[in-house]
């Protein structure tokens, strides 16, 4: 599983044999969250989430906005559609 991205400790990855539509797994401190991302032009949404906080959630959906058209590009490198 590729990592894509790194958010204070927190990997955000794409698995490589995964469905559509386009989305995330973020993975840290015993937690998992699932964040749609709407590609391309977003915004990420909260899919699911296995134990991180409010605040955390925040933290991450904003670095995942921020990163959006590399998270979509990778995407689109991995599975070649959204």
């Amino acid at each position: 599983m590729p990592t894509v991205l790194a958010v204070d400790g927190t990997r955000v990855v794409i698995y490589p044999n995964d469905h559509r539509p386009a989305h995330v797994h973020t993975i840290g401190s015993g937690c998992e969250a699932v964040f749609s991302l709407h590609c391309p032009k977003g915004p990420p949404e909260l899919r699911e989430n296995y134990g991180f906080s409010t605040k955390e959630l925040i933290r991450i959906v904003n670095a995942l906005a921020g990163n959006l058209a590399a998270l979509c590009t990778a995407w689109r490198h991995i599975h070649g559609h959204y």
